[in-house]
């Protein structure tokens, strides 16, 4: 399916809640945080038939997300579910880690395509504080875990942040030196409860990177379906990428859309334009469903503004992160 611009849109983000068992700060407030009603929240049937509708679109990848996606029971057979759905190409999951060591195996048997744990620090005081009290052994127990799939792709999803950041891109990366496992910078946007949190740029990291490990080579072979760029470097067991939203725009190569847990298909990451699709399914309009969703990606706005201004203060976790 194409947008307006001529962008081939194949890619769907699916918030599966809003909840979480962490408050980073970045993405949610410590206190006062107001959760989505049961019965708003999209059912798994609802999710199964706005992707086979997806699919018939072109859509060809799903990534499921919260909130933290593995809160929610039974998360692992609606995997097993969207993997069935002619024309799906992957599925895939962003999950915070902690409970990655408990529902791996049930995660591979439903024929999971690729992990992106969410890990920002290898210290366990930072850990914490930036998580407000998690627990940094649960997530190296859980990329352990999954480094005994080797058909999982596996990737770490660093934002790096405050007076220690160079120390942590290169004990962060370090993950990808000893392990197969892919490990993404993924740059601070304007969004949540910390708008102005200053950016750690894509070229500074690169450079902390290249003093620590040596030169950086771009890889010429796309990893996954996304926005990051990859680099190697010599002697690592995976590679390293980055996701620039602020300092290197690629709003003219996006591939994607978000399902928000509440059932609204929203266009862009920071534009509040959005559908809903909850309300179509719900009053009993299934068969408009098709329709209204290429209507709607038609419309996908051009690019963010993230460089005038913060439109968009709800957390990620009510967005999908």
């Amino acid at each position: 399916m194409k947008d307006q611009y001529g962008r081939k849109i194949d890619y769907l983000r699916i918030s599966i809640t809003d909840r979480c068992n962490l408050r980073c700060t970045y993405c949610m407030p410590e206190e006062g945080i107001v959760c989505i009603g049961h019965d708003q929240i999209l059912r798994y049937e609802e999710i199964i038939t706005i992707c086979r509708a997806m699919a018939q679109k072109g859509f060809k990848h799903l990534k499921i997300t919260g909130g933290e996606p593995l809160v929610r029971r039974g998360a692992a057979g609606l995997i097993r579910q969207l993997k069935a759905i002619s024309g799906i190409e992957t599925v895939t999951l962003t999950t915070n880690g902690i409970l990655l060591e408990a529902m791996i195996q049930d995660l591979a048997d439903a024929g999971i395509d690729g992990i992106n744990v969410s890990l920002d620090t290898l210290d366990a005081k930072i850990y914490a504080r930036i998580t407000r009290g998690g627990n940094l052994n649960q997530v190296l127990a859980g990329l352990k875990a999954v480094l005994r799939y080797p058909q999982i792709t596996l990737k770490v999803n660093c934002v790096l942040s405050g007076e220690d950041w160079e120390e942590n891109a290169i004990s962060v990366a370090e993950l990808a030196k000893d392990l197969p496992i892919h490990v993404r910078f993924i740059e601070h946007m304007p969004i949540g409860p910390e708008p102005n949190k200053e950016v750690t740029r894509q070229d500074l990291v690169k450079e902390v990177l290249e003093r620590a490990y040596g030169t950086a080579v771009l890889s010429e072979r796309p990893m996954g379906y996304g926005p990051s760029v990859y680099y190697r470097f010599e002697g690592f067991s995976g590679k390293i990428g980055f996701i620039s939203a602020v300092s290197h725009k690629f709003c003219s190569e996006c591939n994607r859309v978000r399902l928000t847990a509440d059932g609204r298909l929203r266009l862009c990451l920071q534009s509040k334009e959005s559908v809903d699709l909850k309300a179509v399914l719900r009053g009993n309009h299934p068969e408009r469903l098709g329709k209204i969703i290429e209507q709607a990606v038609y419309r996908k706005p051009r690019e963010h503004h993230f460089e005038e201004q913060s439109i968009e203060t709800t957390g990620m976790s009510q967005i999908g992160g």
